[in-house]
């Protein structure tokens, strides 16, 4: 079976991930969702997440699944607990007495019923009461319009979700309305352009000292490890990724520490590390969007027709959000940054280029646009089951990743 699943993540107030809308397709022979191939995509996708973990996918979150007026009846939903779904029901969905019924019989299982792109009117459509979640899309329905019906929704306790939130005064816009969910693509853009954190430049200089040192003909085991250890913060991360990879019971030296891995290998975690640090003060999602986009770059790339620049592809996927990190625009951030001209061009010029292809994939398919992702799928000599695995493995590595760096 050929499928495609996406997760977009749903942030709370304090931008941490509350969970993931799972968007999905089957194969490339359906464009669109009508009908039958809607009722067997949702199907194959729960079914999937049962048997392989709904873990891998979401994590520890919440999956919100769309469900049409065939997918509500059917029985399958109960595979996932109800404390992992969010039941979305679609909004032309055609209520009717037994689609009132089993919202009722979900809820009562303990499985949080939400409206999506609510655009009908608050008072009497028929499926408010049981709604836990109503979503609004701000394209459609601006938050100018909507002061009246958030106030009713506010008053009967339901939680209320802003979807399409493209900038950080409409996440700080929606959230003093009272909206305490928000979804779109605001938390990985720049919020201040041209603004300069001096702790961030320092620590910043740091990093491109080791990286520096790294790119040299013949880089010095005892000038990294001196570097390393004039910072106790880097000093400690550095010792703890290292030791969740090495079967020695301990590390008892930076020098030691560096000889467990490859040169290659080391360079790649100082970038992780500096990405990381960059993102101290930036939602999580953010630094592990980072990590899924390098990761998801370089297996693409080592998949495809771009197989000898999977190293380049990974690290223009992990620095693919430095603006945003640093709250400057990508020339900007990247000064002093030593980078080849390949990955550099993927950064600068997205459009252009080797990598431009795997740019445009990854951007593609974090926001489900499939037919784009068929014609690069095809561009790259890939097939469709091999972008979701490419996928899926990234978001596995990024959880991992994040973990060792906790």
């Amino acid at each position: 079976m050929n499928m495609y699943i996406a997760r977009q993540p749903i942030f709370n107030t304090e931008k941490r991930v509350y969970g993931y809308e799972l968007l999905f397709r089957r194969g490339r022979e359906s464009r669109a969702f009508d009908g039958s191939s809607a009722a067997h995509a949702t199907a194959s996708v729960i079914a999937g997440l049962f048997e392989s973990g709904i873990e891998k996918i979401v994590e520890n979150k919440k999956a919100f699944i769309n469900f049409d007026h065939e997918l509500i009846g059917m029985d399958f939903v109960e595979l996932i607990p109800p404390s992992r779904l969010v039941v979305e029901v679609l909004e032309d969905v055609e209520v009717c007495e037994s689609v009132q019924e089993r919202i009722r019989y979900l809820s009562k299982q303990g499985y949080q019923i939400a409206l999506d792109d609510f655009v009908h009117d608050y008072g009497s459509y028929p499926l408010v009461k049981e709604a836990d979640i109503i979503k609004y899309d701000l394209m459609a329905t601006p938050l100018n319009t909507l002061r009246e019906t958030v106030q009713m929704g506010l008053k009967e306790k339901k939680v209320l979700l802003a979807e399409k939130i493209e900038s950080e005064e409409e996440f700080q816009q929606a959230k003093a309305m009272g909206f305490t969910l928000f979804q779109g693509f605001f938390f990985s853009k720049p919020a201040i352009i041209g603004a300069e954190n001096r702790t961030k430049t320092t620590t910043k200089t740091q990093y491109i000292r080791l990286i520096q040192e790294l790119q040299r003909e013949e880089p010095s085991f005892d000038c990294l490890a001196e570097m390393i250890g004039q910072d106790v913060n880097l000093a400690y991360r550095f010792i703890r990724v290292i030791s969740g990879r090495t079967r020695e019971n301990s590390v008892d030296s930076i020098k030691k520490a560096l000889t467990y891995i490859g040169l290659k290998e080391l360079e790649r975690w100082i970038h992780v590390l500096m990405i990381q640090e960059l993102g101290s003060d930036k939602p999580q999602a953010l630094v592990q969007l980072s990590l899924i986009r390098s990761k998801f770059a370089e297996r693409l790339a080592k998949c495809s027709r771009l197989k000898k620049q999977q190293h380049e592809a990974a690290l223009m996927g992990l620095f693919s959000t430095i603006d945003a990190l640093t709250d400057r625009d990508m020339k900007q951030a990247l000064e002093g940054v030593s980078l080849s001209k390949t990955v550099r061009s993927a950064l600068l010029e997205e459009e252009q280029g080797e990598l431009s292809d795997i740019v445009e994939m990854i951007k593609s398919y974090e926001k489900a646009q499939w037919s784009s992702i068929d014609r690069l799928a095809k561009k790259l000599n890939l097939k469709p089951e091999e972008v979701f695995d490419c996928y899926l493995q990234s978001v596995d590595w990024g959880k991992k990743t994040m973990a060792d760096m906790v």
